[in-house]
């Protein structure tokens, strides 16, 4: 049988699919290895909780994903679209997020935005998984999944069609720059806790009456510290979304600047570590060496395409110092529960990032034509703006969720703990009864304390 070559277009045709493929490939992987962040969320904030919270603690951040899934598929993506120049939408631009629209289903000749909505959605659930630590042990149920629905399929979307749609007006009036999603991800969500905590108010016991803070400690530390490495391990899926794959042509930023995935691997490795050695000479516990280590990667998150690694390594030391003495200040001067320092790692942790891509980056040029280069002052006033987005819905919302009664769980609830109340079962039970199967009639007994 004779055999043909394929012609210069075949060819061409075929290579550019195979650029395809891999892109969805790549965005796939990196979804799966965000996925992670929530299993290490998961066992973070069960084990930051007391035994008598532990199953309410991991409940709400399984439903936390499991509802902004379906609501940022209905209006989260629209708003990324259609809201890159403020309140005001771009319904033409808009179009192609909505529910109905041929790219928000099986469509053969898309193979990208089912993919880039994939990475998209667990951005929204990381922020909602963000405050979720911070509220632990005494929200209630139904109030929390409502304020992580607007943060995460509201809230932080808009800060990330503000400053990291192409168009967002961010990038193209003040010159934002931030690589690794420090300010629309990280400061949105730990502004938004520390809005809902000041009304959430703190959980009791925490404080004497003379406003002395006693610590509240969680039932397995072993089990945070592995969540928290887990959140790490998921980063990198994380800092993977943050990459434009541009098929045979070099990666690019959100924001259309080169850089290299050697660049980044470089930085965050550096950065991570910087964490865990700042945290360690202020702290010395290992609960903060490794949420320093979240600390350090979002310090350096916005520059992680742009710094030399020595850099990058001072910013993750100063996160990881800033953090734990930030936690510290809120709690002793605002009396301000914060139960797992998720303002003070996110919150504090993206501020410090943005701000220090502005000086240390200043003048670097955006390839968006017209775009200011990035600045200090553009960096700054962007970090207000991420500030604001973050903590004003937050605040408001809650104060009227407590006005009305509905934020917090009664005191008796709280006492009695919220996995009998929320649940309702226990996570570590007591007593196991169970029967030998070779002697069926004989009851045994097997005892767990915790």
């Amino acid at each position: 049988m004779e055999q043909t070559a394929p012609t210069l277009a075949e060819l061409q045709t075929l290579i550019e699919m195979t650029g395809t493929i891999n892109m969805e490939v790549f965005y796939w992987w990196c979804t799966g290895l965000m996925i992670i962040i929530h299993a290490g969320f998961l066992a973070y904030e069960m084990g930051a909780s007391r035994l008598k919270n532990a199953l309410a603690s991991g409940v709400k951040n399984i439903l936390a994903f499991a509802f902004i899934i379906p609501t940022f598929f209905f209006f989260g993506w629209w708003i990324y679209l259609a809201m890159y120049n403020g309140f005001t939408p771009d319904y033409e631009a808009g179009a192609a997020g909505l529910p109905w629209s041929m790219n928000m289903g099986p469509n053969l000749t898309d193979n990208a935005s089912g993919i880039f909505w994939g990475a998209f959605v667990l951005f929204a659930a990381t922020t909602a998984s963000i405050f979720s630590g911070a509220v632990i042990e005494r929200i209630r149920m139904s109030s929390f999944l409502i304020l992580a629905i607007i943060l995460g399929s509201v809230v932080w979307i808009l800060g990330a069609a503000w400053g990291w749609h192409p168009s967002g007006w961010l990038t193209v009036e003040w010159g934002f720059h931030d690589f690794g999603a420090a300010g629309c991800v990280h400061m949105v969500a730990g502004f938004f806790a520390l809005g809902v905590t000041i009304n959430l108010g703190p959980r009791i016991g925490r404080f004497l009456a003379d406003g002395t803070p006693i610590e509240i400690k969680g039932h397995s530390m072993p089990m945070t510290i592995i969540g928290l490495m887990l959140i790490i391990v998921g980063f990198f899926g994380f800092l993977g979304g943050c990459i434009i794959y541009a098929g045979s042509a070099q990666w690019t930023t959100i924001f259309g600047t080169p850089v290299t995935l050697s660049a980044v691997s470089f930085n965050t490795l550096m950065a991570l570590s910087g964490g865990i050695i700042g945290a360690y000479f202020v702290t010395r516990q290992p609960f903060w060496m490794m949420s320093g280590a979240l600390a350090g990667i979002i310090s350096a998150a916005p520059g992680l395409d742009l710094y030399y690694p020595p850099l990058a390594f001072l910013l993750g030391i100063s996160g990881g110092v800033i953090a734990p003495l930030a936690d510290k200040f809120i709690t002793n001067k605002f009396k301000v529960d914060d139960a797992v320092g998720a303002f003070a790692v996110h919150g504090m942790g993206g501020l410090i990032g943005l701000i220090g891509l502005g000086i240390f980056a200043s003048g670097f040029p955006n390839v968006i034509e017209g775009a200011p280069d990035v600045s200090f002052t553009g960096q700054l006033m962007s970090a207000g703006v991420m500030a604001l987005l973050g903590f004003v819905p937050g605040y408001g919302l809650s104060w009227v969720m407590a006005k009305v009664n509905f934020l917090r769980v009664p005191p008796k609830a709280e006492e009695m703990g919220l996995d009998i109340v929320e649940v309702p079962l226990e996570a570590y039970p007591e007593s196991v009864p169970a029967y030998s199967s070779e002697m069926p009639a004989t009851k045994v007994t097997a005892t767990a304390t915790a």
